[in-house]
Order: structure tokens, then C-alpha cells, then sequence
């Protein structure tokens, strides 16, 4: 079987709170990575937490505060892995999957997914461990609900293999 460890990305404090970044039900998604984090936890899998540079409001979120013995990264791109030590430390610790659960779809999620091929790492999106917000094309609102099927749908199959909670945590 081959080494997995889990990839928290961007589960932080800004996309709860009223204004610009305030995500589509941001709780339900922090209380399934909560989930998925416990397990990892309990199976004393690798565990990696990504937090974008914000100014204000970067901490991350309360539900799934990283442990001291979890390896941290700040990065200033959506891809977790450009201008960080993310591949340097899946190699080091022989990980070749990656399980994903983090804000937003359309963002960070779906760019470091992408990435992962690149670097040759197997992915599982956990659809309902992410979530994302309205977005605004052509002067019209694609809800959020929307844009994140979208994004599912785009990454499963080439990218990852897209399941919610639920059946992941039947395969294990």
C-alpha cells in the first residue's frame, strides 16, 4: 500500500468571518477535514496543514488547529507548492498520495491538486471537506454550490479521485 498523508489547505479563519472571503457553509467543510484529521491523527499518518499569508485573519481555523508535531507551511500562491518545501517533504517522508480537504475549490484547492501530477503524488479530493464562494463572470453570480461542482467534476478522474467523507471512511 502506498505511504498517504493528508493535506489541509487553507482551512483558515478569513473565509469564516462577514466580508469579501466569507465561504459557502466554511464550518460544515472545517467539521469533515475535523473528521479526516482525527483519523489521520488516531492512524499517526503524516499530517500537513497549508496556510496562505494573509495580513490579518491567517490563523487557522479553531476546528483544525495544527498540533506542534504537525509540519506547517505558509505559502503566497495558490499552489501549495510553489516557493514552498511541500515536495522536499513529501519526498523525505516517502508519501506518494495525498488526501485533500480545504478552501477554496476554485482556488488553492483545485491549483495544488493539479500540481500534484506534476510532481507525480496520487490525489483523493474530499468534495465535502472543501467548499468555495460566489463567484461574479460576464456581470452574472455562479453560486457557490455551483462553482464547486464545477470544480469536482474537473479534478475527478484526471487529477484525483473526487469522493465525499463518507465512502472514504468505508474504504478504510
Amino acid at each position: 500500500m502506498k505511504k498517504e498523508a493528508l493535506l489541509l489547505i487553507d482551512i483558515q479563519e478569513v473565509y469564516f468571518v462577514p466580508g469579501p472571503y466569507l465561504l459557502h457553509k466554511p464550518q460544515d467543510a472545517a467539521d469533515n477535514a475535523k473528521i479526516l484529521l482525527d483519523k489521520f491523527r488516531a492512524e499517526d499518518k503524516i499530517i500537513i496543514h497549508i496556510k496562505h499569508g494573509f495580513k490579518g485573519f491567517s490563523e487557522i481555523h479553531k476546528t483544525v488547529e495544527p498540533l506542534s508535531t504537525e509540519k506547517v507551511i505558509t505559502k503566497q500562491y495558490p499552489s501549495a507548492f510553489l516557493g514552498t518545501d511541500l515536495d522536499e517533504y513529501l519526498k523525505s517522508q516517502n508519501i506518494e498520495n495525498l488526501v485533500v480537504a480545504g478552501m477554496m475549490s476554485h482556488m488553492c484547492v483545485d491549483t495544488t491538486v493539479r500540481a500534484c501530477q506534476d510532481y507525480g503524488y496520487g490525489v483523493t479530493v474530499i468534495e465535502n471537506a472543501c467548499t468555495t464562494k460566489d463567484l461574479c463572470y460576464n456581470d452574472k453570480i455562479l453560486d457557490a454550490q455551483t462553482v464547486h461542482k464545477v470544480f469536482m467534476a474537473s479534478l475527478n478522474g484526471m487529477f484525483a479521485r473526487v469522493m465525499k467523507l463518507e465512502e472514504y471512511m468505508n474504504l478504510k
